[in-house]
């Protein structure tokens, strides 16, 4: 059963936008949300009149002064006075918690055109209160002072998933691992020109201790690591064809699940409810991860795109290293994983993320993907994560 048999309307994604990602001093929060809705509403064939209702993903959770965002998609037109508009936070799943609002209101039948944003500006603030900031989406650590922020956090599960599995990595340590996970993405961020790294680095320097990529936490490096970002991403759900710049996306299907938010209550390698996150949105657009072309997923650091491997069923647990070791996850693989560079190169201003994910899918599935293109994508899904594992959001989309 697909998403239109189950609701009986499609849901498309007609146009779409983004910005460049990096440190954009010349841009505000502002400039960035007008530019990118603009881009979509264009290239959607609408007019900003035809829009019913804005969505926008933000997380800043104090890293911008503004705390009240929503009306800031209004500042493109006159035509856009009076539209409803709502900003969503679901720490780094806000721009996919924005993303599934609007998919439920065209569902709902209250909006047939839905402008969805996802922005983020977070390099005007210091390292300190970005790192609090993020910290705000840890139960234990939120309000406390910690020398290695978010990072600290992965850094306990990779060692909590190198204690169990890590016998089960064939010829390689788990460094080495993650060494080629954030290699690969390197690459890849290469032929995407919205990304903020443009740097192949090679293996040898990702898996290498040293003084240009010193640990951040152990055992991540700098390498391991997303960078601090700003950036946009926008995209226009509708219920029909809208004459666009493009061919229309088809949302086949989408999953949503939250964990407990108390570490003491999850199982540090699992990722529960990314999993049910996955399973919903598959079952939804009736297919399995055999049937997609490839994946676009939250690897804020290499270990949670290890673990992805195993939560979407790529691999069985514990043996996520496989996915590398056998080149299932590059380019010319089975399923290629993140060929935009994912978070580790195109960066992660974290509201943004998740509406990112959805266009750089979107422009797979209609050939409009430039040097990222892969032959052939009919089929692919986007997982977005906020917290370690605790806001968790899928989308299946397909070409039409």
């Amino acid at each position: 059963m697909s998403l239109q048999d189950k609701f009986g309307k499609d849901i498309l994604l007609t146009g779409w936008g983004h910005s460049k990602f990096g440190k954009l001093t010349d841009e505000t929060l502002e400039s960035l949300i007008v530019q990118v809705s603009g881009e979509a509403i264009r290239n959607s064939g609408l007019e900003p009149r035809d829009i019913d209702e804005i969505y926008l993903g933000q997380f800043n959770s104090g890293m911008q002064p503004l705390g009240f965002t929503s009306s800031l998609a209004l500042q493109l037109s006159g035509e856009l006075a009076n539209v409803p508009a709502t900003r969503a936070e679901n720490a780094c799943a806000s721009g996919s918690a924005a993303f599934q609002q609007g998919v439920k209101a065209v569902l709902a039948g209250t909006a047939r055109n839905v402008l969805v944003i996802g922005a983020e500006k977070m390099t005007d603030a210091g390292a300190g209160m970005v790192g609090a900031a993020l910290l705000g989406a840890s139960y234990e650590m939120a309000g406390k002072a910690s020398s290695t922020g978010f990072t600290g956090l992965f850094a306990e599960v990779a060692k909590h998933y190198e204690k169990r599995y890590g016998a089960g990595i064939l010829g390689a340590s788990l460094g080495d691992v993650l060494g080629s996970i954030a290699a690969k993405n390197h690459r890849n961020g290469m032929d995407n020109p919205y990304a903020q790294m443009h740097r192949d680095f090679g293996e040898e320097f990702c898996r290498t201790i040293s003084e240009k990529n010193p640990v951040v936490a152990e055992p991540l490096r700098r390498t391991d690591c997303s960078p601090v970002s700003d950036g946009a991403a926008a995209v226009v759900i509708s219920t029909s064809a809208t004459g666009g710049a493009t061919a229309p996306v088809r949302l086949a299907g989408f999953g949503h699940a939250n964990d407990f938010f108390p570490a003491e209550r999850r199982d540090p390698t699992e990722f529960a409810a990314t999993r049910a996150s996955w399973e919903r949105a598959l079952g939804m657009a009736g297919v399995g991860i055999e049937d997609l072309n490839f994946a676009e997923v939250h690897d804020c650091f290499t270990i949670a795109e290890l673990l992805m491997y195993e939560a979407m069923g790529l691999t069985p647990r514990g043996e996520g290293s496989r996915a590398v070791q056998e080149g299932w996850v590059y380019k010319d693989g089975k399923l290629p994983i993140n060929v935009s560079g994912g978070l580790k190169a195109k960066g992660h201003p974290v509201g943004a993320t998740g509406v990112s994910q959805h266009v750089i899918a979107a422009m797979q599935l209609t050939g409009t993907a430039g040097a990222m293109q892969l032959p052939n994508a009919r089929r692919g899904a986007v997982q977005n994560m906020g917290g370690v594992g605790i806001a968790n959001y899928v989308s299946v989309l397909e070409a039409v």
